[in-house]
């Protein structure tokens, strides 16, 4: 069947009027088509797929408001226009709630006509646009597409297969850049959810004010820019997976309010005074201790035994040192094909120097350094001076303890220069730093507020 989302069919018993139209349409780059019965329109839909249908609601025969049901059947992919005297518009109305995209009235203007297609054109195009990413990204999360060798990541594999089929709540733990969300969406992809929409969202990206509505939605007056009915993510995901990355940064006010929702299956937006039902798998994530959270009374301790029935903790990538060279290799292909480079690997030094590295910012740093190696390199290999100089450590990071002996520096100089090491290798990173250097945040920033007085009395 032919596919185009520039195909147009115009459906109307008086030729001319299809004539017409016709004319209109072409003229801004449409192909059309024309049928003058709604049984003519039916049969040239089953020969090839068509955008936008317009039709007459008033017509001899199959008449607009049957057409319109029968497209909706079989073509759900086909956004339907509706034409109507001005004296008809509540019939028009009316087929808008089952379904039709928009309407024109009699005698159609030429330029409104123009802009109501072209909306309704783009909208299809932008669904299928939708459903092919869908695909790619289906073949993309595959189960198989998480690389690891290591008995850890086995570990981890193991449990995916079995958690799959279940509808129970995921938490899914580890530091940052070790693959939360491939997990995450291995999990959907691979269980009875597979066909509907995952959903991702970061808390800690949705401004704390807006996040209610985000996450369950809101009615039309409910606060100042509600201007109409929306629906919140836990809808959109619904006969799917809602996916709650760095749920530790949900507000308390809002964890009270998850809870209901995963002990109800029922949300009510913002500003509404009836529950609606959801059907949505949740999986959250987070990078931080969340039981030490309970005890410090910023997460709720009832949310995170609901949420925690299954717990998959993804290792650091220090942790599982012998996947390295497989991921390096995995993601000298992914850089190499695109950029058209003909790298084919790493040279041995250049692996060492990965395997002795501490990985601070996990799989997503080295998928990183990898990047900037196949783009770096003049050769068929990555050399040790394509990489980052954190990662070569080639700068007195293994010197550090000799030349402080040797120099004998204070201890406090000695942790003040390493604290700084660490902060240049995490990029700035103060949450990666604090986890390297063993210590909590607030230690963390202590110790810097103390290094900047040192610096400024000096």
């Amino acid at each position: 069947m032919d596919i185009t989302a520039n195909q147009i069919l115009i459906v109307d018993d008086e030729p001319e009027m299809c004539s017409v139209l016709s004319d209109i349409l072409k003229d801004e780059g449409y192909e059309t088509e024309t049928a003058t019965s709604g049984e003519k329109a039916l049969a040239r839909m089953g020969e090839r797929d068509f955008a936008v249908v317009i039709t007459d609601l008033n017509m001899k025969g199959m008449p607009g408001m049957a057409l319109l049901k029968e497209i909706k059947q079989r073509h759900l992919d086909t956004n339907v226009i509706i034409m109507t005297g001005f004296g008809s518009i509540e019939s028009a109305i009316e087929a808008m709630k089952d379904g039709a995209y928009d309407y024109v009235t009699k005698p159609v203007k030429s330029e409104q006509l123009a802009v109501i297609t072209r909306k309704a054109v783009r909208e299809v195009s932008l669904r299928r646009e939708l459903v092919r990413l869908r695909r790619e990204v289906e073949k993309e999360y595959s189960f198989n597409q998480i690389l690891g060798k290591s008995k850890p990541m086995q570990a981890i594999f193991e449990l995916i297969r079995r958690i799959t089929p279940s509808p129970s709540s995921v938490l899914i733990t580890g530091e940052s850049g070790t693959g939360k969300e491939l997990v995450a969406r291995a999990v959907h992809y691979n269980s009875p959810r597979a066909k509907g929409p995952f959903i991702p969202v970061n808390c800690a990206a949705i401004p704390e004010n807006l996040l209610e509505s985000e996450m369950f939605g809101h009615m039309k007056g409910s606060f100042t820019d509600a201007k109409a009915d929306r629906k919140g993510l836990f809808e959109e995901a619904q006969g799917g997976t809602l996916f709650l990355d760095e749920i530790s940064e949900l507000p308390i006010s809002l964890q009270a309010k998850l809870l209901r929702v995963l002990q109800e299956k029922e949300i009510r937006r913002v500003g509404g005074t009836r529950s609606i039902p959801v059907d949505a798998r949740v999986i959250a994530a987070t990078n931080l201790d969340l039981a030490g959270e309970v005890k410090a009374k910023r997460f709720r301790e009832d949310l995170y035994y609901r949420m925690n029935v299954i717990e998959v903790h993804m290792p650091a990538l220090r942790e599982r040192t012998e996947d390295i060279p497989l991921l390096a290799m995995h993601f000298v292909k992914k850089y190499a094909e695109p950029m058209k480079k003909p790298v084919a690997g790493l040279t041995e030094g250049t692996l060492a120097l990965l395997m002795d590295y501490a990985w601070p910012g996990n799989v997503r740093e080295l998928e990183n350094v990898i990047e900037r190696g196949v783009t770096l390199t003049r050769g068929e290999k990555i050399g040790s001076e394509d990489l980052p100089q954190a990662v070569r450590g080639d700068s007195g990071d293994r010197h550090m303890i000799e030349e402080a002996a040797e120099k004998t520096r204070t201890l406090a100089e000695v942790e003040r220069a390493y604290i700084l090491r660490v902060l240049e290798k995490t990029a700035g990173n103060k949450y990666q730093a604090a986890q390297v250097l063993g210590i909590d945040r607030k230690t963390l920033y202590r110790r810097l507020d103390e290094i900047e007085k040192q610096r400024t009395q000096s």
